[in-house]
């Protein structure tokens, strides 16, 4: 399954919404070529997608409060037209997330 597109992420386990858009509206962007980008809180990170029967899988690279900070994610595509996934960082802690597609993307399965 291929998801492309910028999808806005609307809610996270670990952190309420005014910390998801703290420097600007959280997201998650996966372009066509399996790369793309997110942001979330002060954290900011270049994505690096695979396939995946289920959905996508991508390990990242970034800054969160300018530590240098990486880790490894997940993310489906549920009947509702929205993602759910997980984001891992290498420390240990994870969080699960959900997001929609913003108006002006789009997305190819």
């Amino acid at each position: 399954m291929k998801i492309r597109g910028r999808w806005r992420v609307v809610e996270m386990d670990a952190f309420d919404a005014d910390y998801l858009d703290l420097v600007e509206p959280a997201y998650i962007d996966i372009d066509a070529r399996g790369g793309g980008e997110m942001a979330f809180g002060a954290l900011t990170a270049a994505i690096d997608c695979s396939s995946t029967p289920e959905g996508l899988h991508f390990e990242w690279n970034g800054s969160d409060e300018g530590d240098t900070v990486h880790g490894e994610d997940w993310v489906q595509l549920r009947e509702d037209g929205s993602l759910l996934g997980e984001i891992s960082w290498a420390n240990g802690d994870q969080t699960d997330f959900k997001a929609v597609l913003w108006p002006s993307s789009s997305t190819a399965c």
